[in-house]
């Protein structure tokens, strides 16, 4: 018969084993890869950016690829009535967090909802916030002293700053779009001004089209 002492290693090996699987289905945050995007739905299917160690039947470690994370909600900024959103595209880095339970039916009909499923930090139970970049994909000139809506290559920002107010920057075209535009109390144009629709003079009355 074994002393106590002859069988605390096994014990021990077996308690390590024991809290290693429980750790392991724990989840709670990770990087992935979005493999795709639904714009209906807003969801994605997303390639976990980790591998994770697994002991075999023999007790070799060796290293394994995640599955595919499916149907993800993709989290935009959204509060009321507004929302700000982006073209994700596959390829694109994300941060996958998990929930602590099953959010199955609050997905699909919104409001207070029972658990379908009774689980806990599940591989099924993810989000994705698109504000993850690894750092191959680091912003080049970021900005330290304003705000920034940008383009990854900074072609086209919009920039909120506390000294210089709002600047727009762009390669390309700037379209508004509007029922009336109001420029004021001081408005200054640098380069030609081309207008083609009929147009109010300050004294009233309409003149042709100008350019």
């Amino acid at each position: 018969m074994q002393t106590y002492g002859e069988r605390a290693p096994n014990d021990a090996e077996t308690m390590r084993r024991i809290m290693d699987r429980v750790k392991n289905d724990i989840r709670v945050a990770l990087p992935g890869i979005v493999v795709s995007f639904d714009a209906t739905e807003q969801t994605a299917t997303i390639q976990p950016a980790v591998r994770e160690r697994e002991r075999d039947a023999q007790g070799n470690l060796t290293w394994a690829t995640l599955p595919l994370l499916v149907d993800v909600p993709v989290l935009f900024p959204r509060a009321g009535g507004f929302a700000a959103t982006f073209p994700i595209q596959e390829g694109d880095e994300v941060l996958v967090v998990f929930a602590d339970m099953s959010f199955d039916a609050a997905w699909d009909l919104g409001g207070v909802q029972n658990q379908v499923d009774i689980r806990r930090h599940d591989l099924s139970d993810g989000f994705a916030i698109p504000a993850y970049w690894s750092k191959p994909k680091a912003l080049a000139n970021f900005n330290t002293s304003a705000a920034e809506i940008r383009t990854e290559d900074g072609t086209t920002k919009i920039t909120l700053s506390q000294t210089e107010g709002v600047t727009i920057t762009s390669t390309a075209p700037v379209t508004v779009t509007a029922s009336s535009v109001t420029l004021g109390p001081a408005t200054t144009i640098d380069g030609r001004v081309f207008l083609d629709h009929t147009h109010s003079d300050p004294q009233g009355g309409t003149t042709g089209p100008v350019t």
